[in-house]
This record gives structure tokens, sequence and C-alpha cells, in this order.
């Protein structure tokens, strides 16, 4: 390996990338960087100023004027950080979020366009390969944290929400296909009625592929949402991913004007209960019952989104 091969790699993908955007207008009416900027504010639960700056090594001048272009186009609010008045936290508008699905429709089309070019056997070797280049120019051996997007889900998404619950849960805890079935309920409810002002599904993605999931869907009771399905892969464990999409659920509940977020869990899911008791979950009601194969203790638990802060 030499630094002309890389130099030579930079120049094709830089063709294929500029073959991409030809004559598509692919982030108009914004610039490359400024829509990757909406792309993070998209994906993070809650951030600042300094997170942005931070994570994409961007001057902080320049990021300053990015920001104030879209505060002037009404697709960010700006406030003092909570945590720290020093510091302005930065928050997707309606008006922004549309954009920044647009944005993401158009650069996933794209790249699905050039997919299309490579035979579906040859997919995973590529693959392969692109996560062989970001794990050796990353420094590290593994992933990282900042590695995993939360996203939309796409076509074929809900499908593996429901076989990954169910294989994941039969592996590690010996349920039965009644759990499948439940989470298939779950899943086809979701798909063929709901609010997506009000309801939303995250998939939590790492190199090109799903690793983890969660669900914000109403409650019976007025006012109330509820928590579902949350699921990380058992070899993306360890990047905070839990953190993260018990996050997103619930700023966005908190967003849309819900007063309390509840869950349903089991008590031998001991991480995902000590990840609920971090975000300020209260344990309401403990109640046995024969489900799934097994005998288990139902656990109901509740977030009171006026009361708690993030």
């Amino acid at each position: 390996m030499t630094v002309q091969d890389i130099r030579a790699f930079n120049r094709f993908y830089t063709n294929v990338i500029g073959a991409l955007d030809y004559g598509r207008q692919l982030y108009a009416p914004y610039t490359l960087t400024e829509s990757r900027v909406l792309y993070e504010l998209a994906h993070a639960a809650r951030t600042d100023a300094a997170d942005l700056r931070a994570g994409l090594s961007l001057d902080a001048g320049y990021l300053s004027r990015i920001l104030s272009k879209f505060e002037k186009d009404g697709l960010v609010v700006r406030a003092p950080s909570e945590e720290d008045p020093r510091r302005r936290r930065i928050g997707l508008t309606a008006r922004g979020r549309e954009t920044a699905a647009l944005l993401e429709e158009r650069a996933r089309d794209s790249v699905g366009s050039l997919l299309e070019t490579v035979a579906p056997a040859d997919r995973p070797r590529l693959a392969e390969a692109l996560r062989t280049v970001r794990t050796l120019l990353s420094g590290g051996p593994g992933p990282r944290p900042e590695d995993v997007v939360l996203r939309e889900p796409a076509a074929g998404d809900l499908g593996w929400i429901v076989q990954r619950n169910a294989a994941v849960y039969a592996a590690e805890y010996g349920w039965n296909t009644d759990y499948e079935g439940l989470v298939a309920r779950i899943v086809a409810d979701f798909a063929e009625d709901h609010d997506p002002h009000l309801e939303r599904v995250w998939i939590a993605e790492l190199d090109g592929r799903p690793v983890g999931c969660v669900m914000c869907v109403r409650d019976e009771a007025p006012g109330t949402a509820r928590l579902r399905l949350l699921l990380v892969e058992p070899e993306a464990r360890g990047l905070r991913i839990g953190d993260r999409l018990v996050a997103a659920v619930i700023s966005f509940a908190r967003e849309v004007g819900y007063r309390d977020l509840v869950l349903w869990t089991n008590d031998v899911l001991s991480a995902a209960r000590h990840l609920y008791r971090r975000h300020g979950f209260v344990l309401g009601a403990e109640t046995p019952h024969r489900s799934f194969g097994k005998d288990l203790v139902g656990q109901d638990w509740r977030l009171d989104l006026h009361g708690a802060r993030e």
C-alpha cells in the first residue's frame, strides 16, 4: 500500500460521489456540509453547538453561520442548555425535520441506485470491504458509539424488528413463538394505522445494517405514550445504543406534548431495567404471569415527562 494507492482510490470515489449528485441537486438548496449538520441534528436526541462543532470538526464561526442560516429558514431553534446556560441547545423544528427527511430520502435513493449496479452476490463482499477500510483508518479495532446512527425505518425494517426480537429472546431467554406473535401484532398495528406526528419507530444502524430498534406509540390513557420493543443486537452492545434509543423516545414524546411515558417489561431483563431507571422511569407495579413458555414477573414503569429532565 502506497500514498498513490490511497490517492487513486480517493479520485475514484470522489468521481462516484460526483456522479451520484450530477444533475440531481442532491442537497439543494443546502451544501454538503449544511446537509451533514441537519443530519446530525435529526439523529441526535438532543445536542448543542459544542457537540456539533466537536463531532463534525467544524470551525466555530462557520458552524455559527450555518445555524444562523437554518434559524432564518425556520429549520432550527436555539436556546440556553438546561445543563449549562453557557452552552446553546439546538433543536430542529417540524420544518427542519421535514427538510432533513427529504435530504435523507434523496441520499438513500442515490446510493440505492449505485448499489443496483452491484450484483447481489457481491454486496456482502463490498460491505465487508467498507467495514475493513473504516476499521483500519479509524485507528481502532472495532466500531465506536459515533459510528451508530438513528434513523427512520426503511422498507424491510419492520419485518427485521419482528425477526430479530423473536430470535434474540429465544436465544437469550428461551422464549417461544408466542413472543414472536406478540411482536408481529404490535408491528402490524403500527404499520397499518399510526399517526406519524405522535408515533414513531427508530432504527439504530451500524455499517449499513440495523442493530437496534425502539417504538413510541400512543397508549390508551389520554396524554400517555408507550415505549415498546427496545432491542439492541448482542454484538452491538456496549456502544450506548440502548441509551440513545430511550433518550430519543423521551425527547420525542416530550416534544409532541405527551405528559407521561410508560412501558411494560419483565424482571429477567435486568440490563433494560437499569437503563429505564437511569433515564428516570419509576417502577409502578409487578405482576407474576406465565407467558412465552416461561414463568415471569411483569413490570410497569412510568416516566413523568414534565417532572423529569434528561
